[in-house]
């Protein structure tokens, strides 16, 4: 186990949160749930037929110790839940019914358990499509106050590097959004520098990364991170966090301090990043999984971004070491939570659209 879960593990022990599991048929997931439970991380919750996840659990020798198991077509919670739903405005006027069955998918049930309080985290995405996970978190769940861009972050955790903070590195947005504007590259900056702070204490240097370092390609391209590099320390700024930023700084110039000093002489961030932001959504997959299979990383996410309850969309290749790590850095946002976003926690339905 890395340093870097191990202490994501030992802060959560001592304020265990609950996550919602609602893919209750996957084998990896119950697992996961069981760890989690067996670590001390705090309790599960998995959605389900009681009957099909015991049978589950039983031919894969998983305990569901502490776990408790939700079917959404016959939870007591429904009638509140279907009520919440038609509430919101793209719901209005929509029979019972009809939202009753739009709630017994697992996905948006658990995601109007994590809206209305009865967890603290949402983990999904291990074998369902992104689109099946996003949308029900996007309509049900509000964004952070003066956020309007949706993203998402993923934690590599690579063995034996010296790049980042001893092998760990966050990149961003490589999971939500295709083409980002300077407006959204600036968002998507500011919330991962609070997530890495959130969970690392550290300061952390961001690189909004290119193909060109300090004007030696003026393009439009290359430009518009300039201009996003500026909006994001204007952000930072404002909101009054401890971060470093640079851009636009090409990877090589980003990590290594012999390249650093050559490209970026004097920079901050330049040969030291742990932070690194791409220009669109190709390069920031692309990247990610390059380096999760050739240097063999470990790799925590996709951490979804600016949505006011933390939640965390799977690789449907996750291994169930990956669905623990993700479900304790998701339950490590919510400890945060309550002091970073305290207007969250008043009366949250009733401004919700």
């Amino acid at each position: 186990m890395s340093a870097f879960i191990e202490s994501v593990y030992e802060k959560l022990r001592r304020h265990p949160k609950r996550i919602v599991f609602p893919e209750g048929n996957d084998p990896r997931v119950l697992q996961a749930a069981s760890e989690f439970v067996h670590l001390k991380l705090g309790p599960a919750v998995v959605l389900g037929k009681k009957e099909d996840v015991e049978a589950l659990a039983a031919a894969h020798n998983i305990s569901l110790h502490h776990i408790l198991i939700i079917d959404p077509e016959t939870a007591a919670d429904m009638p509140l839940f279907v009520r919440r739903l038609e509430s919101l405005q793209r719901y209005r006027g929509m029979k019972d019914s009809e939202a009753a069955k739009i709630l017994s998918n697992g996905n948006y049930f658990a995601a109007m358990m994590l809206q209305n309080g009865q967890c603290d985290g949402l983990v999904a995405g291990a074998n369902e499509f992104s689109g099946n996970i996003l949308r029900p978190l996007f309509q049900l769940i509000k964004p952070l106050p003066g956020i309007k861009t949706i993203s998402s972050a993923i934690i590599m955790d690579v063995p034996d590097c010296a790049y980042g903070d001893n092998g760990v590195l966050f990149f961003a947005d490589a999971g939500v959004v295709p083409e980002p504007t300077v407006e959204q590259l600036s968002d998507i900056a500011v919330e991962t520098a609070r997530l890495r702070r959130q969970l690392t204490g550290d300061v952390p240097r961001v690189a909004m990364l290119s193909f060109s370092t300090k004007g030696s390609a003026q393009t439009n391209a290359s430009q518009r991170i300039v201009a996003a590099t500026a909006l994001a320390r204007q952000k930072i700024r404002d909101l009054g966090l401890k971060a470093e930023i640079d851009g636009e700084l090409q990877v090589d110039a980003a990590l290594l301090p012999e390249i650093a000093s050559i490209k970026a002489p004097g920079s901050m961030v330049a040969g030291k990043a742990d932070v690194l932001i791409f220009p669109d959504l190709n390069s920031g997959n692309i990247a990610a999984k390059l380096v999760q299979r050739l240097a063999k990383a470990t790799a925590y996410g996709q951490i979804l971004l600016g949505l006011s309850k933390p939640a965390a969309e799977l690789s449907r290749g996750a291994s169930v070491n990956d669905i623990v790590g993700v479900a304790a850095i998701v339950a490590l946002q919510a400890i945060e939570y309550r002091k970073l976003y305290p207007d969250q926690y008043t009366d949250i339905w009733a401004t919700t659209e």
